[in-house]
């Protein structure tokens, strides 16, 4: 597995200092960035709690006597927001009922000034403690998301792990997003994981391609057209806005929208309402949009391809996939998944792969994305030949682009699916093959994004 953002290669550094005297601020700011740690220094606690959230990766170090909020009524604000976030209290005299009052309400630790040298250790085990939380937090949400049904979206490494984040924290608000990445890495998949994994979840998902549809038909598909409005306009007929009220619109390859069409765009975007062709009369939508480009969105505005406003408007929440080059140590997972499914659909054997095959898929840098593997996977599987693949692929070293985990881990999880296969889903008899207890096999499963069902034929 790969390393996790808040693992111990990428310690958590961040402090927040709250006093209202220059001079203790300075002494500590001084004191810890020496240290090496990222210090912010605020001298009231109502400017530093606009800082602090459930994500923040660091602790609060905070005194008690200030004016305004003192450092007890501000433990109490940050307990409220996130009751595992260390907090570090001091105060300028020793005052035990005080002290037990703040280790009462949540305070990680009650320090007397003037500090000394054992402020320092304090604090690291106070970051040491939040990184646990942070991580555990961040494992629990992949493991939910592996055991919920819908759409997942697989991937280990820093870069997916920092998008993941980006996704579970917009998922399930009213904002609209971008989607930017290149043909092939899944801006689709992307699309329906936030549809999928919000309130939304039981209205429609409707996808347009704004590249595929005629430029003299590409409105009245958007906006819906009554009777009557031109030759062969025969009936009602919907919209995409008007069916996918109270869901989720995406348009994909919206880059390829005419600029006569961008500005009545727009227009929907910022009041939530359609008129269709034809008509005088406006109805209101309570949607998401979702928009989705491979190319410069930016770039294209300052040539005049697209307008800078509707840019702006789409831009509020922008979610970049990586390409698959950008994130080798996903590949292995990858092509398990997919071969699994593969399997599964062809009817044929999960063939496992050599070191050479391995490297093969690591080493080449799939010009075509996420696309490009599954198609290979599933050539693999249904033909079972050797992996073909283009002849730029390059040849680093395997130890370099797998560590020793991801090795086990791709084995491991290797050694899951054959067992499963063999047995045709049946957890018995694959316990009997694996040794394994069932709780052990079942937390394996959801690291791995398993489902029995893939390969059950009527077991249990």
């Amino acid at each position: 597995m790969a390393d996790l953002p808040f693992s111990n290669k990428a310690e958590l550094t961040d402090i927040i200092i709250v006093d209202d005297e220059q001079i203790i601020r300075d002494s500590l700011r001084q004191l810890f960035e020496l240290e090496g740690y990222q210090v912010h220094t605020y001298t009231s606690a109502l400017t530093a709690l606009d800082r602090i959230n459930r994500q923040f990766p660091g602790i609060v170090i905070t005194d008690i006597n200030m004016p305004h909020m003192d450092g007890l009524s501000l433990l109490e604000q940050i307990t409220a927001l996130d009751s595992e976030l260390p907090v570090i209290l001091l105060t300028g005299y020793a005052d035990v009922p005080m002290a037990v009052q703040a280790m009462h309400k949540g305070a990680y630790d009650f320090v007397e000034k003037p500090v000394n040298e054992t402020l320092p250790d304090t604090v690291s085990r106070a970051l040491e403690k939040r990184r646990l939380v942070l991580e555990n937090r961040q494992l629990k949400d992949q493991l939910r998301q592996n055991k919920e049904p819908g759409v997942r979206i697989l991937g280990d490494t820093p870069v997916m792990q920092e998008m993941m984040s980006l996704l579970n924290a917009v998922v399930d608000t009213p904002a609209d997003v971008l989607i930017h990445g290149e043909t092939g890495t899944g801006k689709e998949l992307v699309a329906r994981f936030l549809h999928e994994h919000s309130h939304r979840a039981q209205a429609n998902f409707v996808a347009l391609n704004c590249a595929a549809i005629p430029e003299n038909l590409i409105e009245s598909e958007l906006f819906g057209v009554r009777k009557g409005a031109y030759t062969g306009a025969e009936e009602h007929r919907a919209g995409k806005f008007e069916f996918a009220h109270q869901g989720t619109l995406f348009l994909d390859e919206i880059e390829a929208t005419p600029l006569s069409l961008q500005i009545k765009l727009l227009r929907v975007l910022e009041e939530r309402k359609v008129t269709p062709v034809g008509s005088n009369e406006a109805i209101d939508l309570d949607i998401r949009i979702i928009a989705a480009t491979k190319t410069d969105l930016l770039q294209q505005a300052d040539l005049g391809d697209f307008r800078h406003d509707l840019y702006y408007r789409l831009n509020l929440v922008k979610v970049d996939i990586p390409p698959l080059r950008a994130r080798k140590a996903d590949i292995p997972l990858l092509f398990k998944h997919f071969s699994s499914i593969a399997a599964n659909r062809f009817h044929k054997s999960l063939l496992p792969l050599d070191s050479n095959q391995l490297q093969q898929l690591i080493s080449y840098d799939w010009p075509g994305n996420v696309r490009e593997l599954r198609n290979t996977a599933e050539r693999h599987v249904l033909l079972g030949t050797d992996i073909q693949l283009s002849s730029s692929a390059t040849s680093p070293a395997f130890s370099e682009d797998l560590s020793l985990s991801e090795k086990v881990a791709f084995y491991e999880q290797s050694l899951l699916e054959d067992a499963l296969q063999q047995t045709s889903g049946s957890v018995k008899q694959a316990l009997e093959i694996l040794r394994l207890p069932r709780k052990t096999f079942y937390d394996k499963m959801a690291k791995y994004g398993l489902e029995r069902s893939r390969y059950t034929r009527g077991n249990n």
